[in-house]
């Protein structure tokens, strides 16, 4: 009786012995005719196994991969696609690049800062003063993230002016912000609670 752990690796252990089996047999077929319905035929059971997957991108592909993978790249067929190549299967992938633009504020993140310079390029009007107060309104929201306690108007729109190298300079008796405690009110946690409260207050 053979035993698998006496047989050799499986290149992908995911699609068991049973088709590594095929795999292996496939290659001992002489003619290429009958050699390429074998391996067509192995990819439609290769499919099956992960029915699943079949709306994932390029599937066939990644199957085909596979195939050649498990025969050791022996397999002389006619792939219909561009298969792996065998030096690059462990070829680390590139590494992915990080941006080193540096953040002045990391409380209100890089996209607010880009806001703020997009803002203070726009010609003065409704629209640039709309937009003008919808980001100092965000602002005001990520400050009391990280200092939950109180903010100063007066400190929202002093970053406001350092953050757009004052191209935005906004009186602070003039320029209405929020309350803190309706931005406070209005996160989710909050808003949670008070679902919570009006539950226990049913319940009594």
């Amino acid at each position: 009786m053979k035993y698998n752990t006496n047989a050799k690796p499986l290149a992908l252990p995911e699609y068991g012995r049973n088709i590594q089996n095929m795999v292996d047999f496939c290659l001992t077929i002489e003619n290429r005719e009958e050699r390429n319905c074998c391996a067509n035929a192995i990819i439609s059971i290769m499919g099956n196994l992960f029915p699943h997957l079949r709306d994932v991108n390029d599937f066939k592909h990644i199957l085909w991969d596979h195939l050649a993978i498990m025969a050791d790249f022996k397999l002389d067929v006619d792939y219909p696609y561009e298969v792996i190549k065998k030096e690059n299967l462990h070829q680390r992938p590139p590494l992915v690049p990080y941006g080193e633009t540096e953040i002045i504020y990391r409380h209100y993140g890089q996209t607010l800062e880009r806001l703020i310079n997009k803002a203070a390029m726009m010609e003065e009007g409704r629209e640039k003063e709309t937009l003008v107060h919808l980001i100092a309104n965000q602002m005001k929201k990520s400050f009391l993230i990280w200092n939950k306690d109180s903010v100063d108007n007066r400190k929202i729109l002093k970053d406001l002016a350092e953050l757009s190298e004052m191209r935005i300079v906004r009186n602070a008796e003039t320029f209405r912000l929020p309350e803190t405690a309706d931005l406070i009110d209005s996160t989710p946690r909050n808003t949670n609670k008070k679902n919570n409260k009006k539950n226990h207050s049913r319940k009594g």
